[in-house]
């Protein structure tokens, strides 16, 4: 349908369904589920007496995070079964993104990871204030909190997560070094070259989802994460291939065994080191590591 013969309502929940998914995305760290928030959304905003509404952006965003909220707290509940580490469902997303620093930090694995500490309005908050600079007012309308509550939330979830968020900016062309040295070096297996762009205090962490061989519990330092890399990961009897790759806005590795996507490696990278491969291969989540998801804020 051509956007010039869409009604306004349609037309807006168009312009604005990227932002609603990143929205989405961020509060569950789930792209299946974001997806069916902005399917929830629409069918409230069709219904919705759109002569009465002032903004339709700001109240689009309230419809998507009361379901978002709604959906995190059953989430919550499945990740309590969960077989081993649960890590956000990755995402290919376009070379822009990285360009666009506070976009990309917002979507990190990294980052994902911290917001998953949260209690789910905190991160609701957190994400509604900080990445797309809602006022406080907007917020509590959306989260159903008084302004002055949402406040106490914001200071309290921005401590929190600057307390964890990673702390070592690293320009681009130290992501692509970084990335291109740490490919090299998974290729190959060669221990001294994973330690030499691994961080000493580099975590590895890895979500099968109890369908796929993954790590049970995270794996701490260097050389405990270089022998896993050189010896762990890979299967050496298979035809193996890794693709570097733009995931979740940085730098990260698409592996294919016997021509067949098997995971994906999204590393965090600080001061040019290696301080974080999170490794995903369930097959449920490697759904949009072949195709561009769009995120925009």
């Amino acid at each position: 349908m051509a956007m010039a013969r869409m009604d306004a309502p349609t037309e807006a929940f168009v312009t604005h369904r990227n932002l609603l998914f990143t929205l989405a995305y961020e509060i569950l760290g789930s792209a299946t589920d974001a997806e069916d928030v902005l399917q929830e959304t629409w069918l409230l905003w069709v219904g919705v007496e759109h002569g009465t509404v002032l903004d339709r952006r700001a109240y689009l965003i309230r419809i998507a995070t009361r379901q978002a909220l709604k959906r995190l707290r059953t989430l919550d509940r499945r990740k309590e079964t969960y077989v081993g580490p649960w890590l956000p469902e990755p995402l290919l997303t376009a070379p822009d993104v990285a360009e666009d620093v506070e976009l990309a930090d917002s979507v990190s694995m990294a980052m994902l990871l911290v917001l998953e500490t949260l209690q789910p309005t905190e991160r609701a908050v957190f994400v509604l204030r900080e990445v797309f600079d809602l006022d406080y007012d907007e917020i509590a309308q959306a989260v159903g909190k008084s302004p002055a509550a949402v406040r106490q939330i914001a200071h309290r979830a921005r401590a929190h997560v600057a307390a964890r968020r990673p702390r070592g900016a690293s320009s681009p062309a130290e992501h692509r070094a970084a990335l291109q040295a740490f490919q090299r070096a998974v290729e190959t297996g060669e221990l001294q070259s994973l330690l030499d762009i691994l961080a000493p205090n580099v975590v590895a962490l890895s979500d099968g989802g109890g369908v796929k061989h993954a790590l049970l519990r995270p794996i701490v330092g260097a050389g405990n994460v270089a022998r896993l890399l050189a010896v762990g990961w890979w299967k050496r009897d298979a035809e193996r291939s890794v693709e570097p790759v733009q995931i979740n806005g940085g730098p990260g590795l698409l592996v294919r065994v016997n021509g067949e996507v098997d995971g994906v490696l999204a590393v965090r990278v600080e001061n040019g080191y290696v301080t974080g491969a999170y490794h995903v291969r369930n097959p449920e989540k490697l759904s949009r590591v072949e195709r561009e998801t769009a995120v925009s804020r």
